[in-house]
C-alpha cells in the first residue's frame, strides 16, 4: 500500500532578550542554577507580570520578514499544568490572540523551491528545567530558564519528509540570526523543535492519527527521528494496528522513539484569558519603524553578492547561508581590495574546515581580521596561495596573527627573479629528458617543471614569476 507523510513543525526560538518575558530576570545562559529567577519566575503570590517590549518587536521584525499578519492587539492566555519545573502550575502564552499569522518562508532542496506557510507564531514563556543526573533518586529543578522569552513558530502540516523539515528548520534558523532576534545556538537550547508526524493514504484527504516528537535540537536528530517515527507508524498500519496519538521522545543513542504520554487537547490545557496582563497594542507608528529598520535578509544578501560584487550565484548562496559568514565575508572584503577571493578562499579552504570539525564559523579562532590579512598577504605577493594554506592551518588550529606566523617560519615569498631564474636553470640542466620531451611537443610536461621549481624553493616562489621564468627558458 501506498503512504504520504505529512509533517508539522514547531519552533521554539528563545529571543535574544537580556530580560525575560514578564520580570526583570536575566536570560543569560551558563549561571549556577536557580541565580537568575526573579519573585515572578517564582510563581508567588500577589507579584504581577509586565510585558518584555523588546520582545514583541523581534516577534513583529519575524512576521515582517515572513510577509505575515501582525495583530497590533494581542493578548495573553494562561495554559494550565502541572510540571515541577512550572511553578505557578500555569504557562503564559499567546493563544487566541498571538502576534504574528499567516506567514511564509522558502525551502530549497535538491534544486527545487518550496514554499511551507506558517500558521502563527506566538509569544510565551519557558518553563525550568528538570535535571535527573546530578542526585541519585532525586530530580533537581533549575528555574534559570523559567520566563525566558519564546517566539514559538507553528507550520501548516505542508512538510512531506524529513529533509524538507530540515531545510525548513535550517531556513527558519537562518531567518532569526540574520534578524538578530535569536542566537540560533541549539546546543545551550536556544532552538528547540516539535515535530508532529501522521501517515496516510496517498488517495485519502483525511489526515492520520499523529504523533508529537518533543523537544529536538539538531539537525540529525530531526532526520533520523522523523524517518524513525514513519517508519514505525507505516509498519503499525499495514499490520492493521492504529497509530495513537501521543506524545513522544526520541533517544539518539538507540536512534528510536518512544512513548512519553497521552497527547493533550487544547481542552486538557483548559484555556481562559490571563486576567493579570491587558492586550498589548502595538501602534501605527512603531510598526513602521520596525518595518524600516529590518536588517538586510539572506535572500537579498545573495543577490547584491551576485550583481553587485560579480560571486557565482553557488558561492552567494553559500556565503549568504549564515550571518557568521556573511559577516566574515563582508569585513574580511572592507579590508582588502579583491572580495572575489575572500569569497574563493571563504567557500573553498575554510568551509572545509568548517566542515571538518563540524562547527559554525563564529565558534572558530578565524577573526575576519585575520582573515582579511591573509587575503591581503596573498593580494600583495608576500606569500603564495599554496603557503597561504598552512598558514591558514596555523591560524586556524592556534588563532595565531598571520604576520607573525609568516615571519617565524620564514614563509614570505621569493619574488626576486634573478634567484628564481637560477632555481630553473639548475631545474631544467636535471631533467635533459623531461626538456627534451617537452621541446618535441608533450606540452603538459610545463607542469612537472614547476613542480620541481616549487619544490626547490619549498613552495615559496611566485607561481606567476616561475611560469614566465620557465616559458621563456624552455624554447
Amino acid at each position: 500500500m501506498s503512504w504520504e507523510t505529512v509533517i508539522g513543525l514547531e519552533i521554539h526560538v528563545q529571543l535574544s532578550t537580556k530580560s525575560k518575558l514578564f520580570s526583570g530576570g536575566s536570560t543569560e545562559f551558563g549561571a549556577e542554577a536557580n541565580t537568575h529567577v526573579d519573585l515572578i519566575d517564582m510563581g508567588l503570590p500577589g507579584v504581577l507580570p509586565v510585558a518584555n517590549k523588546e520582545a514583541f518587536y523581534k516577534a513583529i521584525r519575524f512576521g515582517l520578514a515572513t510577509g505575515a499578519k501582525i495583530n497590533q492587539t494581542s493578548s495573553f492566555d494562561r495554559k494550565n499544568y502541572f510540571y515541577p519545573d512550572l511553578p505557578k502550575g500555569y504557562q503564559i502564552t499567546q493563544m487566541t490572540k498571538p502576534i504574528v499569522e499567516k506567514g511564509s518562508i522558502k525551502i530549497y532542496l535538491d534544486g527545487s523551491e518550496k514554499v511551507i506557510n506558517i500558521t502563527r507564531a506566538h509569544l510565551e514563556e519557558d518553563a525550568g528545567k528538570s535535571i535527573h543526573d546530578l542526585f541519585d533518586g532525586e530530580t533537581g529543578v533549575d528555574l534559570n530558564r523559567a520566563g525566558t522569552p519564546l517566539l514559538e513558530i507553528v507550520s501548516e502540516p505542508e512538510i512531506s519528509n524529513a529533509k524538507e523539515a530540515v531545510a525548513y528548520f535550517k531556513a527558519i534558523r537562518q531567518l532569526v540570526t540574520f534578524l538578530d532576534i535569536c542566537d540560533g545556538n541549539m546546543a545551550e537550547g536556544s532552538m528547540r523543535c516539535d515535530v508532529n508526524v501522521s501517515i496516510k493514504k496517498n488517495d485519502s484527504s483525511e489526515l492520520g492519527t499523529r504523533a508529537e516528537l518533543k523537544n529536538i535540537n539538531s539537525f540529525k536528530f530531526i532526520e533520523k527521528a522523523i524517518n524513525f517515527e514513519i517508519d514505525r507508524q507505516t509498519k503499525l498500519l499495514e499490520n492493521g494496528e492504529s497509530v495513537v496519538q501521543e506524545t513522544r521522545l526520541y533517544d539518539s543513542e538507540k536512534n528510536e522513539t518512544r512513548s512519553m504520554r497521552s497527547k493533550e487537547e487544547a481542552n486538557d490545557y483548559r484555556y481562559f484569558p490571563c486576567p493579570d496582563l491587558l492586550p498589548v497594542v502595538i501602534s501605527d507608528k512603531e510598526l513602521i519603524e520596525i518595518k524600516e529598520n529590518l536588517p538586510e535578509l539572506p535572500e537579498e544578501k545573495e543577490k547584491r553578492y551576485v550583481e553587485d560584487i560579480g560571486l557565482d550565484k553557488s558561492e552567494a548562496v553559500i556565503i549568504s547561508s549564515s550571518k557568521a559568514m556573511a559577516n566574515m565575508f563582508e569585513e574580511a572584503s572592507a579590508k582588502t581590495n579583491d572580495a572575489k577571493l575572500v569569497a574563493k578562499w571563504l567557500v573553498g579552504d575554510v568551509s572545509a574546515l568548517l566542515n571538518k570539525d563540524n562547527i559554525e564559523i563564529d565558534e572558530s579562532k578565524l577573526s575576519a581580521e585575520n582573515f582579511g590579512k591573509l587575503i591581503e598577504r596573498i593580494t600583495d605577493n608576500t606569500i603564495s596561495g599554496k603557503i597561504a594554506k598552512s598558514v591558514l592551518e596555523d591560524i586556524w588550529e592556534n588563532g595565531s596573527d598571520v604576520d607573525k606566523v609568516i615571519e617565524t617560519k620564514g614563509l614570505v615569498q621569493i619574488q626576486d627573479e634573478s634567484i628564481l631564474e637560477d632555481i630553473a636553470q639548475k631545474v631544467i640542466q636535471s631533467n635533459p629528458d623531461q626538456v627534451s620531451a617537452y621541446l618535441n611537443g608533450k606540452d603538459k610536461l610545463f607542469g612537472f617543471f614547476v613542480g620541481q621549481v616549487m619544490k626547490e624553493t619549498q613552495g615559496k616562489a611566485n607561481p606567476k614569476s616561475v611560469n614566465d621564468i620557465l616559458r621563456r627558458l624552455l624554447k
